[in-house]
């Protein structure tokens, strides 16, 4: 797991070696006017938490950080992806089935659930890969090319779409 994990943040670090300082800054892109650097501080902001937390065994996903230098520097950003992947690889000898108790606000305000760190770390990515969906849609409206030619598309994401409507498709495929 914690491979998959690493293997797939390690294309946000792709995607800041294509970007110039003022392309990683740019909020121009409608709807949300967010930039990249601010999806890449928000995505590493959430395993921060996570970093956080485990030692006392509560992980606050609203205690993020938010550091402005992160959003607005890629240097800064890679050194901070750098810090994440580190801790994560640290992770490897952990008891991915140790409970956690994980709190968030979901907007009427704060919840906490037992979550084992699996799970946890589960979320986590697919909270990254939403995000760099999200960074696929700001790169391309700024005109840039993506690092992947599949950034942004969830590893289980089919590679070809079949001929047939993707509704049938989906009906067709068994789930395991």
């Amino acid at each position: 797991m914690i491979d998959a994990i690493e293997h797939n943040l390690k294309t946000g670090i792709a995607l800041l070696d294509t970007v110039s300082e003022q392309q990683y800054r740019n909020t121009s892109v409608k709807p949300y006017h967010a930039s990249i650097g601010s999806h890449m501080r928000h995505i590493l902001d959430i395993f921060d938490c996570i970093f956080c937390g485990l030692e006392c065994g509560h992980v606050d996903l609203t205690a993020r950080k938010r550091n402005q230098l992160v959003e607005q520097s890629p240097a800064m950003c890679r050194a901070y992806f750098e810090t994440v992947l580190e801790k994560l690889r640290k992770l490897k000898c952990e008891d991915m089935n140790r409970l956690i108790n994980v709190s968030d606000d979901l907007g009427l305000g704060m919840i906490t659930a037992k979550y084992t760190l699996a799970a946890l770390l589960i979320q986590a990515h697919s909270h990254a890969m939403h995000h760099f969906a999200s960074l696929g849609y700001i790169v391309t409206n700024l005109g840039l090319e993506l690092p992947k030619e599949d950034f942004g598309f969830n590893p289980t994401t089919p590679k070809k779409m079949p001929k047939t409507c993707p509704r049938t498709y989906m009906n067709k495929r068994k789930i395991k």
